[in-house]
């Protein structure tokens, strides 16, 4: 047995309460050792020296290096302690604080057992609940749609459907949002995440000089409340992006800051070295080099109170269900510990997710945010379905491996997507291929988080990186691919499932296929994806559910499919 291979971390997304009392145990071990079983033997930490419970692990995940066995324990007292035994050939180990040992003294396992002391109640990760049946849709809003009755257009410089660049204005805006509630809603997404709504001289508005009010060129406070009411009235959640990371530089603080330099009160709200800001040495902290993105100083108190106050205002004022954290990665842990006590104070569901494009677990543990956007998610699609550097397998193990990065209750509020206003169109990137498209939806939609749609792809909108992959969305409809499109309503139509929604999830290959299961009270959905380059026959019981590429073949038996799936096909089953 591989000793280094086994990892087990109390109070983490190895050890973590799902509720007031109840929790998750999970053990990791190298894929190569032959287990037999693998047990955990527990009790009330006060009580395990005299009496102990055994309750068998399931093996439930594998990555290219480890299996992940892992249990859900109900407890009647929450003052828990625990070690693992280990069965190799017949033979016990067990696993405590002092590692790998073949005897074990529970009399004086007081010194070395595991732990979970107590369960608190604010320790505990609350989901979001409604992001169980969430389906996102993302808008650029300059470029989604221009509402007729606009009264100003002259700042616009792009004819719709042109390609942009980066100083293009299209003229979308938040009536025109408003008027298309009915067409999101129809197929199939729950909830918008909107691009910066803000004051700003941008088509993007990441640069914001006035988090108080609703850029011009967009609408009004006026048009902003009756898009919240309206997409309520449907059904439907609004979920801001805050850029507290920086703002413009003609923010009014920044401002003063320029005139009067380290003479204003102002000066400490950034991250300025020297008497004043100077562009030309750049001696103050920006997003990326953009000289005209000053990055707020968010130790500052007064800096805090101004962003918090922002965060809860468009909450009391708006009712908006959730922000969108744009460069959280590179804000401080203290102040989104903060942010999240204010936000959740207001508004319990409003849902928090950090733009992290790298693993967040350290943001990650209940008293920050909820989910990320789960670009590692978006990589491994593209690994499998675009730059052909995965197979079944290895796609497997990635999938398997995210979910081992983070708690139950986080992988269901993770934002999953192929693509977004920052990356190449998952289409473009797939070389126009619909088939692997749609298949990669498939794969989105039934893995564990809320799936996200950049606005645009369910007609298959093209581009490249950036400004490329922001176009304006076509809305004549005899350019749509309506079998692509009614395809992918269907598949977001899985979202509205219980077996999908709360359903456990399996993760293998067969037979060159990625083979992607979610299972609950006995029903079970079965998705089979083909990325080997050549026809797999499939035999299986149960009915098709959906289907691409695949070719049913008639059978005498009742409950049983026989086919052919096509390489960049899809099926799923239902069981």
């Amino acid at each position: 047995m591989n000793e280094h291979g086994i990892l087990h971390m109390p109070d983490s997304k190895y050890c973590f309460p799902l509720n007031a009392n109840s929790l998750v145990l999970r053990l990791r071990i190298d894929k190569n050792d032959s287990v037999d079983k693998i047990e955990v033997i527990h009790e009330c930490k006060y009580k395990i020296q005299e009496k102990q419970q055994v309750t068998i692990m399931e093996k439930k995940y594998e990555d290219h290096l480890f299996s992940y066995y892992e249990v859900s324990l109900p407890l009647t007292d929450v003052r828990l302690a625990y070690v693992f035994r280990i069965w190799e050939k017949g033979k016990g180990y067990y696993y405590s604080e002092d590692g790998l040992s073949e005897n074990y003294n529970f009399s004086l396992g007081y010194y070395n057992f595991f732990q979970l002391p107590y369960i608190n109640e604010a320790d505990v990760h609350q989901e979001v609940d409604w992001m169980k049946e969430a389906v996102f849709y993302e808008i650029f809003v300059d470029r989604f749609y221009c509402d007729e009755e606009k009264k100003k257009k002259d700042y616009i410089n792009l004819n719709w459907g042109e390609k942009p660049n980066p100083k293009s204005f299209a003229g979308g805006d938040i009536p025109g949002i408003i008027e298309k509630l009915d067409y999101i809603n129809a197929l199939g997404a729950n909830a918008l995440y909107l691009t910066p709504v803000f004051q700003s001289i941008s088509n993007h508005k990441y640069d914001i000089s006035d988090y108080h009010m609703i850029d011009e060129r967009f609408g009004t406070k006026e048009h902003f409340k009756n898009l919240v009411d309206e997409a309520h009235k449907r059904g439907i959640r609004v979920v801001l992006d805050a850029v507290f990371n920086h703002c413009s530089e003609l923010l009014p603080q920044f401002q003063d800051v320029l005139e009067n330099g380290s003479k204003s009160p102002y000066f400490d709200w950034f991250i300025i070295k020297g008497e004043k800001p100077e562009k030309a040495i750049l001696n103050y902290e920006v997003f990326a080099f953009c000289e005209y993105m000053p990055k707020f100083n968010t130790s500052n108190p007064n800096v805090q109170e101004f962003l918090l106050d922002i965060a809860v205002s468009w909450i009391e004022k708006y009712d908006i269900d959730g922000w969108r954290l744009d460069v959280s990665d590179e804000v401080s842990h203290d102040f989104w510990r903060m942010f999240r006590k204010k936000v959740k104070a207001v508004k319990r569901e409003c849902v928090i997710i950090g733009e992290n494009w790298h693993d967040a677990n350290s943001f990650l543990q209940g008293d920050q945010y909820d989910g990320i956007m789960n670009y590692a998610f978006t990589k491994a699609c593209l690994d499998y379905y675009a730059f052909e550097v995965f197979d079944a397998r290895e796609f497997a193990w990635k999938l398997n491996h995210l979910l081992m990065r983070n708690t139950s209750q986080v992988n269901t509020m993770m934002l999953n997507l192929l693509d977004s206003h920052d990356t190449d169109r998952f289409y473009t990137s797939v070389n126009k291929n619909k088939d692997r498209m749609l298949s990669a939806a498939a794969v989105m939609c039934m893995f564990i988080g809320a799936p996200c749609i950049y606005y645009g792809t369910e007609i298959l909108l093209e581009g490249g990186y950036d400004p490329d992959n922001r176009r304006c969305f076509d809305w004549d409809e005899s350019h749509w691919d309506t079998e692509f499109y009614g395809m992918l309503t269907n598949l977001l139509g899985l979202r509205k499932k219980d077996v999908v929604q709360n359903g456990a999830i399996n993760i293998t290959e067969r037979d060159g296929m990625l083979v992607l299961s979610r299972s609950l009270k006995g029903e079970k959905l079965v998705l089979f994806t083909n990325q080997s380059g050549k026809t797999i026959e499939i035999k299986e019981e149960g009915e098709i559910l959906f289907s691409n590429s695949f070719q049913a073949a008639l059978d005498v038996k009742e409950d049983f499919i026989f086919g052919s799936l096509r390489t960049d096909g899809f099926v799923i089953i239902k069981k």
